[in-house]
């Protein structure tokens, strides 16, 4: 056999090998973060996702890959980021910060498989078609977390029975900002008491809101569930001491933060399910078929030593119900 020949066989051979080799991986799938949120205080949460995924066996670097676009509190900013990942041509889509992600996400496209967390009723959000059907290319898991705004403000007033004024902090960009309110007015009246409702939807807003507490006190304060609100949680703790206001949050992030208590689903605990969907539809399940799943998980943390710089005495009761006592 002459050489040349000898030599081109053995380049096809190489070739035929080369394309096996290729049939038999495929290309990594890559899954798209579409948050309305920064990045530094969602961490924790990014991790929870991929401690979802590698519970059905997709590991970061390995057999998955991740795309991230952050909107930073600025929800302008999420429609053409979702285009970006749309046109990036990632596998799935994972939404961070509620409401607001997933509305550019659902503009963006109706094709790609896309798994959110939010608070809202995911129903009457138009998110899906119905609870155990979702239909279409969305499913997720709901936080409930408008469902607990009674139970915070009747933990709020075990904590502090004297405080008849109440003041409702809601972000007005907020699609689920009415029905907060809403509720917590309901729950006040249940009670006895009164609430006033503020809306802070910036930096700026927030500070604002608290110079207008200073000249207009209430006895105790409530910060609604919300994206932006989250990644403000060092300002709001701030204001709210500097100002001897006692708060309650929803999420444990701001009683971590110094801030007196907070009751509401556990963010980590919820995504971690959010990525145990993502790697199951990785895996061939559809969105339509997956039934939005309810956080499994809630927790109530209260802070002793803010309680402390506030001169309040925690009742017993509440200490045996907390899930963490922050001392």
């Amino acid at each position: 056999m002459r050489r040349r020949t000898f030599l081109s066989l053995i380049g096809g051979a190489a070739a035929a090998s080369t394309n096996v080799v290729r049939a038999q991986h495929p290309p990594i799938p890559v899954v798209g973060i579409l948050a309305s949120v920064a990045a530094d205080p969602y961490a924790p949460v990014v991790a929870a996702i991929k401690d979802g995924l590698r519970d059905v066996g997709y590991v970061d670097g390995q057999n998955v890959m991740f795309e991230y676009r952050w909107a930073e509190g600025v929800y302008e900013r999420l429609p053409a980021q979702a285009a970006d990942l749309v046109r990036a041509g990632v596998n799935l889509l994972m939404l961070i910060g509620g409401g607001p992600a997933l509305n550019a996400a659902k503009r963006a496209t109706s094709t790609i498989p896309m798994v959110f967390t939010i608070g809202e009723d995911p129903v009457k959000a138009g998110a899906v078609a119905a609870i155990n059907h979702p239909g279409g290319n969305i499913t997720g898991v709901s936080l409930l977390s408008v469902l607990t705004e009674a139970k915070r403000l009747q933990l709020l007033h075990g904590l502090l029975p004297q405080a008849v004024d109440i003041g409702v902090v809601v972000n007005p960009n907020n699609p689920q900002s009415s029905e907060q309110s809403e509720a917590l007015q309901a729950a006040a009246r249940t009670l006895g008491l009164s609430a006033r409702v503020f809306n802070a939807d910036s930096a700026t807003g927030i500070d604002e809101l608290f110079a207008g507490l200073a000249k207009d006190p209430v006895g105790a304060l409530i910060v609604a569930g919300d994206a932006f609100f989250n990644t403000r949680a060092e300002q709001l703790v701030a204001l709210s001491a500097h100002n001897a206001i006692p708060t309650i949050y929803v999420y444990r992030l701001f009683a971590a933060t110094g801030g007196l208590a907070s009751y509401g689903p556990s963010l980590t605990g919820a995504y971690r399910q959010a990525g145990n969907y993502a790697g199951r539809i990785l895996r061939g399940e559809k969105p339509a078929d997956l039934p939005v799943q309810q956080v499994e998980k809630f927790e109530f943390v209260i802070n002793l030593r803010t309680a402390k710089a506030l001169s309040l005495t925690i009742p017993p009761n509440l200490l045996a119900l907390a899930d963490e006592v922050i001392e």
